[in-house]
């Protein structure tokens, strides 16, 4: 066989400009690294989630680590969508104010190693329906909202489910996905049928975005509680249902969370102290600093929570905690659905060591969270009771 004259100068050149064009496109691509020390959570939900609270200048100081994947292009302050920015309120979208989103980073930060990252991306639409984010139901629903919801709908590129996806998978190069926060259910008050619409949005989330169950909680707020005049605080009936429908979800209380007149929206205190249980909540399921291989929680300075014992509780259980100054201490038991079901204290304690009694024969089996406050501090363990039957 004879080549053509020439043949191998030819190929000499086609092979050495194939390599240039490799080793150009290598250099040019962006390159991604995913973090597995980038801890990412999504939130959506309605008005709550979008926040309505006051942005006070306690809320303007925050720990770098704690930072919120830009929504939406922003002017003041300046902020490119698609971009991750210190976690500044508003973290939702230009003009809103300060959410749970705000405090539930700042609590992981405060506990979890120095070496994680928390990053947050919110999603919300002030006074939808969970409708909005159906895959299957939005369009129509959307095409029936108020003039006002329907631009808000549209800086969302008229999908707002399909928006946090495309978001999601793009701060997916960077870190990974630990957690879902959800507030959401004023305007579905009374709708029996809401946990199981929640379970679709959670399932299509999961599966959009190859998160597993297991791994990924759902974390959802009650409205603004009965002991604060809820308008809607019937709903929490309902969501009080939503782990029964979806295993890894978890209700977030909120007793005690103060609110504006309206009695819909939460005041920037309540706020503050929703998003802390949010955080508490998520650090319990992490597992990060609340272990930390051994049987004792801390928070700050001297402040100490330790783990039930015996744990399986069986009978009778020890819990034992530590203050380092005088204050009023509260340690209330909650079951998995978040229902309060337990006082253990709630008084002043002297500085030191104390030790409660929890009789869990009274309690079916299962498992239960107990949780210390004092003051500013908010501690949180997870105890197995088991059944006397």
């Amino acid at each position: 066989m004879n080549l053509p004259t020439g043949f191998f100068s030819d190929w000499k050149i086609i092979f050495k400009g194939l390599v240039i064009a490799m080793v150009f496109t290598i250099v040019s691509s962006p390159a991604h690294s995913q973090d597995p020390d980038f801890y990412i959570f999504l939130c959506f939900g309605q008005s709550n989630m979008e926040g309505q609270g006051s942005i006070g200048l306690q809320d303007k100081t925050v720990d770098s680590r704690f930072q919120v994947f830009q929504a939406v292009n922003c002017g003041s302050p300046s902020r490119m969508k698609g971009k991750w920015y210190s976690a500044v309120p508003p973290l939702t979208r230009c003009y809103t104010g300060l959410s749970p989103a705000d405090y539930f980073g700042r609590t992981l930060v405060e506990t979890l190693p120095e070496h994680i990252r928390v990053g947050v991306i919110n999603v919300s639409v002030a006074g939808c329906k969970i409708e909005l984010f159906d895959q299957d139901q939005y369009q129509s629903y959307a095409s029936t909202a108020p003039d006002w919801m329907k631009s808000i709908i549209s800086g969302y590129g008229g999908n707002p489910y399909q928006y946090l996806v495309d978001l999601a998978k793009l701060a997916q190069k960077d870190g990974v996905i630990k957690g879902i926060l959800l507030h959401q259910g004023e305007s579905n008050t009374g709708d029996q049928q809401w946990p199981g619409k929640v379970r679709k949005v959670y399932e299509n989330l999961l599966q959009d975005l190859e998160l597993d169950p297991d791994s990924v909680p759902l974390l959802a707020g009650e409205m603004v509680h009965h002991d604060q005049g809820g308008a809607c605080a019937s709903m929490n009936s309902i969501i009080a249902k939503l782990p029964q429908v979806i295993p890894n979800a978890h209700v977030i209380s909120s007793s005690g969370c103060t609110d504006m007149p309206d009695n819909l929206h939460f005041s920037s205190a309540g706020y503050r102290e929703l998003g802390r249980r949010y955080g508490v909540q998520m650090l319990s399921l992490l597992g990060y600093d609340i272990s930390t291989g051994s049987s004792q929680l801390h928070f700050g300075d001297g402040f100490l929570l330790e783990q039930n014992f015996p744990n399986p509780a069986f009978g009778s259980t020890t819990i034992t905690f530590e203050v380092p100054v005088s204050g009023d201490v509260s340690m209330r038991i909650y079951n998995q659905l978040g229902r309060e079901v337990a006082i253990l204290t709630e008084k002043m304690h002297q500085p030191g060591k104390h030790h409660l009694t929890f009789d869990s024969s009274r309690f079916p089996a299962g498992t239960y969270f107990y949780v210390m406050r004092a003051g500013e501090v908010i501690l949180q363990r997870k105890m197995i009771v088991l059944s006397h039957g």
